[in-house]
């Protein structure tokens, strides 16, 4: 519940973007563990990862300063699909950094890597496929997200891992 709030406070007031970082570079989220956020095993539930990684993702996409533009023309981001990987845990009192960036885009997906750190180790990576949709629910391409967010580049390639899980799951939608 508290991870809840905290997204629609993370939503609800305007911010300056930081200046000079591209869509490319990594924002930073600093949180601390909340005791609303532990399983019975008294670590951080699965389920709350997601949501931490929701609430920097609108962090990221407030520090682009995309927020206007993506109110001004109707669109909003959505998850098409995800996969984490654990490697430590996160436990009661502990402070962590998300960091999010963009891997990438094609014509349906934006790629996002979030990734946890605790005292300057990585503990958890997490990947999101996003789609943006506009308010008719017509998907939006990654290109013009890009472009919204000031990035005129072609999008760099996946990294091969990204790529192959993308095909893996059909992600992309590509012929076979």
């Amino acid at each position: 519940m508290f991870r809840t709030i905290q997204l629609a406070l993370a939503t609800s007031r305007p911010r300056r973007p930081v200046p000079g970082l591209d869509l490319l570079d990594s924002s930073v989220t600093r949180m601390r563990v909340n005791l609303g956020d532990l399983d019975l095993y008294r670590h951080v539930n699965n389920g709350v990862y997601l949501q931490m990684m929701d609430v920097a993702r609108i962090n990221y996409i407030a520090d682009l300063g995309l927020m206007p533009e993506l109110d001004r023309r109707g669109w909003y981001p959505v998850v098409a699909n995800s996969t984490m990987h654990y490697r430590r845990s996160l436990t009661l009192g502990q402070r962590f950094e998300i960091h999010t960036r963009t891997l990438g885009w094609d014509d349906r997906c934006v790629f996002l890597e979030q990734t946890f750190h605790r005292g300057g180790e990585q503990i958890v990576r997490g990947v999101v496929a996003g789609r943006f949709l506009s308010r008719d629910h017509t998907r939006v391409a990654g290109s013009d997200v890009a472009a919204a967010a000031g990035h005129t580049e072609a999008s760099p390639a996946l990294p091969a891992d990204i790529a192959a899980w993308a095909d893996a799951f059909d992600i992309r939608h590509r012929p076979r």
